[in-house]
């Protein structure tokens, strides 16, 4: 059976919605595994600034630069062809003024190929959302922990606790879906608060760490593949350990390199290098 190759757009993850049908997205930030992910199905994929700790070692993401996320997403756009692809709008491109928010998301959408951004923020962020779905670009929005406010949030905690946030949040939802924003994506903060925004919206939720009751779930792909070999978030399932499986891989190439089993003399001399 051949596989799909219809693109999923942004009205096909509003009709799973309606149909009570959930959304699968993961993050990638390059051709390859984008290609994989996409035969395997993904609703969407995130070029996610968590690129900066996963790809580059940062400790958080607010290193990463707009060029960065642009990149990256030129090389997973390249190997979709069937995904929705977002692009995440990196600390400050969005914050300073409205008409620098659309010339950082316009570079995501002309230069890197993407289909639409994410940014973080509620109501602050509104008028941004507004103007950038006006300019012809869609949003996806994202409450709960925000990455790039982790300092002011003391770290990466949950949130959303207590009634009087879990009310903020639930308001910063309507904001964000009144701006226009196509989706939002939730993270660590109690299922029951995530249960609540998903009845109220008309809109899709994306929960990671936010419990079963969203419209789709969200990993970071390193996480989810055991590719990551630091601290995995507590509410990650982990569905392979590739890491490990690479690292063998890697110690008997190295063997056989050194013990002169590879490369064996039947395999010619030929080859087409590195």
């Amino acid at each position: 059976m051949a596989e799909p190759t219809r693109r999923v757009r942004i009205r096909d993850l509003q009709e799973k919605k309606q149909r009570g049908e959930r959304i699968a997205m993961l993050t990638v930030y390059d051709a390859t595994m984008a290609r994989l992910l996409d035969r395997a199905g993904m609703d969407a994929l995130l070029v996610g600034d968590s690129l900066g700790m996963v790809i580059e070692g940062q400790d958080s993401t607010l290193p990463v630069t707009l060029d960065a996320v642009v990149h990256h997403t030129k090389a997973v756009t390249r190997g979709a062809r069937r995904a929705l692809v977002i692009a995440d709008m990196p600390f400050l491109t969005y914050q300073l003024t409205v008409n620098e928010a659309v010339r950082s998301a316009g570079r995501l959408i002309q230069e890197g190929g993407a289909a639409a951004v994410k940014l973080e923020g509620g109501r602050a962020v509104g008028e941004v959302v507004a103007r950038l779905v006006e300019a012809g670009i869609p949003v996806m929005g994202h409450l709960g922990l925000l990455p790039q406010h982790v300092h002011q949030l003391s770290g990466y905690r949950m949130q959303a606790k207590s009634e009087p946030e879990a009310e903020q949040l639930v308001e910063d939802a309507r904001a964000l879906q009144a701006a226009g924003a196509f989706s939002i994506v939730l993270e660590s903060i109690p299922a029951e608060v995530a249960r609540r925004v998903t009845r109220e919206l008309s809109i899709p939720t994306i929960g990671i760490g936010a419990g079963p009751f969203c419209d789709g779930q969200v990993l970071v792909s390193y996480d989810a593949f055991g590719l990551n070999d630091e601290s995995v978030p507590p509410f990650v399932r982990q569905y392979a350990q590739l890491g490990e499986l690479m690292v063998e891989a890697a110690r008997t190439y190295a063997q056989e390199v050194r013990c002169g089993r590879f490369p064996a003399l039947d395999h010619g001399a030929g080859g087409s290098g590195k």
